[in-house]
């Protein structure tokens, strides 16, 4: 992975392994990719705390990594997972932190 860019970060698009809906985005810098790796749920850096959280840690509802691909220029990744908990991904308490336009209020 190239983390020269973004400030060391890449961005990792989850999606679920079934049913190909992306759950959500968020940011990995090396430590973040290495806990991933090694632990094989996956682990983000948040950006506002400055530190890794795996997601789910504290709901149960955590994503377990079923495969990886990487973009042609190494800076992005998305992730294919297995939800597990509930299966609520987003912290509005969804499967998917994407919803469609026209159900927002901008």
């Amino acid at each position: 992975m190239d983390f020269s860019k973004l400030d060391g970060l890449v961005p990792a698009v989850v999606q679920d392994e079934i049913s190909n809906e992306v759950l959500m985005v968020g940011f990995m810098n090396q430590d973040a990719w290495r806990s991933t790796r090694e632990s094989g749920y996956v682990t983000f850096f948040s950006r506002t705390r400055q530190k890794l959280w795996m997601k789910g840690e504290t709901s149960g509802n955590r994503l377990l990594v079923r495969s990886v691909l990487i973009d042609c220029d190494e800076d992005t990744v998305l992730i294919k997972v297995r939800r597990e908990g509930d299966g609520k991904v987003c912290h509005l308490n969804r499967v998917s932190c994407f919803v469609p336009l026209e159900a927002t209020s901008k």
